[in-house]
């Protein structure tokens, strides 16, 4: 079997990497806009999450 990625599933995880960046950078830019203190601890947490896989 081989361990290679076919052209589409390539694409695909590159789809997901992008969107996973994208949601990170645009939530990291516009925690300076949350005032609710709840939601800053949620999305810094979830943040340093996606951060860790994205590294991995």
């Amino acid at each position: 079997m081989s361990k290679k990625l076919a052209m589409h599933e390539t694409l695909e995880v590159h789809e997901i990497l992008t969107l996973k960046t994208s949601c990170v950078t645009k939530g990291t830019a516009m925690l300076e806009l949350v005032e609710d203190e709840k939601l800053k601890k949620f999305w810094k947490k979830t943040s340093k999450r996606l951060q860790k896989q994205l590294m991995n």
